[in-house]
């Protein structure tokens, strides 16, 4: 996907281009600095816009620095929301879902993923922002799909632990992709180690039927 796909209107691709300076701005100076030294009118400045036009995009510092991460997890609702659930294959779905909200991410999404989650690592306030921010969402998955599956089996805690065991495995494929000897680091990457992970899924469900 292009930073600004020609279909969209002119004025669309003004603003996806804006936000995406806005992105790149912030975590080149998040990432050369300190986070929190770095201020909001800075970012302006430097990418030529007032802050009246930052916080028609964004709320905050954390939330322009958490902007990948915000980026794929929208798409992701936004796919299960649309996507056909059903009891049966609902893991697949949700597995489903994460790599077509990973391929509608626009170009060179995954380095600033890279710079954003580096920087959460090493900076406590983005930390919070983000474990909040997953917390939400996998709250809106969860309501989401019970809503769709009303009546029906899972119930609502066999849902939230199928999401859960999803993003262990998605976790993991991160630790896997950022390890410090890992040598590709492109979305190629990102996605056989996503492979990977999700297919020990199945065993580590069996282990703890078995200890159950």
């Amino acid at each position: 996907m292009n930073e600004a796909p020609k279909e969209l209107p002119l004025r669309e691709r003004k603003k996806l281009r804006t936000r995406q300076a806005l992105v790149d701005t912030a975590l080149e100076l998040f990432t050369a600095r300190d986070f929190a030294t770095v201020t909001l009118d800075e970012i302006v400045d430097a990418v030529e816009v007032s802050k009246r036009t930052f916080f028609r995009v964004f709320t905050s510092k954390e939330d322009v620095a958490l902007a990948p991460e915000k980026e794929l997890w929208a798409a992701y609702l936004a796919d299960i929301e649309s996507r056909p659930l059903t009891a049966e294959h609902l893991l697949a779905a949700y597995e489903d879902a994460l790599f077509a909200a990973l391929e509608h991410m626009a170009d060179g999404w995954e380095r600033r993923f890279l710079a954003s989650r580096s920087l959460a690592d090493r900076t406590p306030a983005l930390t919070a922002h983000s474990l909040r921010h997953c917390s939400e969402v996998s709250a809106g998955v969860v309501r989401i799909t019970s809503d769709r599956l009303a009546g029906g089996s899972p119930g609502r805690v066999e849902v939230r632990l199928l999401l859960d065991l999803m993003l262990g495995a998605w976790h993991c494929a991160l630790e896997a992709w950022t390890a410090p000897d890992t040598a590709e680091r492109d979305r190629a990457a990102l996605v056989r180690h996503m492979r990977r992970a999700f297919s020990a899924i199945p065993a580590v469900a069996a282990l703890a039927a078995r200890q159950g």
